[in-house]
């Protein structure tokens, strides 16, 4: 499409969006479940459909050489989407913010003062290779009332659209308009960009996939952008620490889901530990395909354990502290104290998750007040960093800045509040 054309179909995507939220805004608690039921019982009577566009995009995936983490993020399978389905009815569940009253006084001038929850209005979701993004924000937007415009990856265009038109189908069943949830159909880049630019109709943005969509975003958009969804996450092994445990909850928040943002990088090992913890941990992890980046002293200590087959460890850097790996790969750091571990963090954190093992209370106390990240774990994996695992049912994203909302978004994320005052005729002094 020429610029003028992709202009009319932008803005016809933001009229429609944002008459639709007027259509969701003071929506029922019970008219909102009703609808999350109908989506969920569409995606369930189309999952042959949505498997079978999921199959071809991953195919076309492989044939143009995409990586195997990539693959990873836009598979679904039976249980994937099982597991999305399923999540909807946990989003039912929860209780929903709209119209919640923040807080109500009566002022000296006579004047009843409170503030209400209330929808954001219309929400621009621009996100990579995860086709159950399409769903989650789809449904957590309707749950709060609010209309939504997705741009998926090319990667996943026939999934995206084969989930959305059951997700319209299931709006148009319940007498509400279909255009609440739009897909942008077309891969042409210069719509993300054309999205950020439609402050007219769209309130909000949200940007899930890495760096280089984060940064333009943030630099391009004429719209409050959440940032986030980026994860280099720490692991620090304190000499108080019950090794034998460690090394489950390590495995965890490495091997898990290596491709996702909350996944184990870098493992900071104290020095008084690390000459025998060190070749166990990376014992532990090799036999489940992990390969290390390691310090000086790290490939010191492999090299003196004379384990067979040898451990091979490519030499650590900055640029290798500061990746996120999103794959079987772990950076390790042997460090002297814990003020060091945190130094360390502050340096390469993103702000997402970090997490120390640790048997000692003052030290883990240390830890949490001095490690700024959106979520900060004590003797627990980094995996945990995730809406359904809060509690928030399915989340928007996980956002590493701190005005508006942090970590794992859910519902209450998805609304702003506006203020009411009753008087009886009253006028100001």
């Amino acid at each position: 499409m020429s610029q003028s054309e992709n202009d009319k179909y932008l803005t016809s995507l933001g009229a429609k969006a944002k008459q639709a939220s007027y259509a969701l805004a003071n929506l029922t608690a019970t008219q909102k479940h009703a609808l999350l039921k109908a989506i969920g019982q569409n995606l369930t009577a189309n999952k042959g459909k949505i498997l079978e566009a999921n199959c071809q995009d991953v195919q076309a995936a492989r044939e143009k050489g995409l990586s195997d983490a990539m693959i990873d993020r836009l598979l679904l399978n039976e249980q994937r989407l099982t597991s999305i389905i399923n999540d909807i009815d946990n989003v039912i569940t929860l209780e929903d913010p709209v119209g919640a009253e923040i807080e109500s006084r009566l002022l000296d001038n006579g004047l009843r003062l409170s503030r209400r929850r209330v929808p954001l209005g219309v929400i621009g979701v621009i996100y990579e290779a995860r086709p159950n993004v399409t769903v989650d924000i789809a449904v957590l937007a309707l749950k709060t009332g609010n209309a939504v415009i997705l741009r998926g990856g090319k990667e996943t265009l026939t999934s995206n659209l084969a989930l959305n038109e059951a997700i319209q189908s299931a709006l148009k069943s319940q007498g509400l308009p279909e255009t609440a949830v739009q897909l942008i159909a077309s891969p042409d880049r210069t719509l993300v960009t054309g999205l950020l630019k439609l402050d007219k109709y769209v309130d909000m943005i949200v940007p899930r996939g890495g760096q280089h969509l984060q940064r333009l975003c943030a630099e391009q958009a004429s719209i409050p952008v959440i940032l986030g969804g980026i994860g280099i996450c720490h692991l620090y092994v304190h000499h108080s620490a019950n090794l034998e445990k460690a090394l489950d909850v390590i495995a965890n928040a490495k091997v898990q889901r290596p491709t996702v943002c909350n996944a184990l990088d870098t493992l900071l090992v104290h020095e008084a530990v690390a000459q025998t913890f060190i070749p166990q941990i990376c014992q532990h992890l090799v036999a489940q395909g992990v390969r290390f980046y390691g310090c000086e002293k790290t490939q010191t200590y492999l090299n003196q354990t004379h384990v067979e087959p040898a451990i091979e460890v490519v030499s650590a850097s900055d640029e290798t502290f500061a990746t996120e790996w999103l794959s079987l790969t772990l950076g390790i750091k042997v460090v002297d104290s814990t003020s060091m571990a945190i130094e360390h963090i502050r340096q390469f954190s993103s702000g997402h998750s970090e997490a120390i093992l640790t048997d000692n209370i003052h030290t883990a106390n240390y830890f949490m007040n001095e490690v700024d990240a959106s979520a900060v774990y004590v003797n627990a994996s980094t995996r945990f960093t995730d809406g359904s695992q809060f509690g928030l049912g399915a989340e928007v994203a996980v956002s590493t800045q701190k005005l508006h909302a942090r970590g794992p978004m859910g519902l209450e994320a998805l609304t702003t509040y506006k203020w009411l005052a009753w008087g009886n005729y009253t006028v100001r002094d």
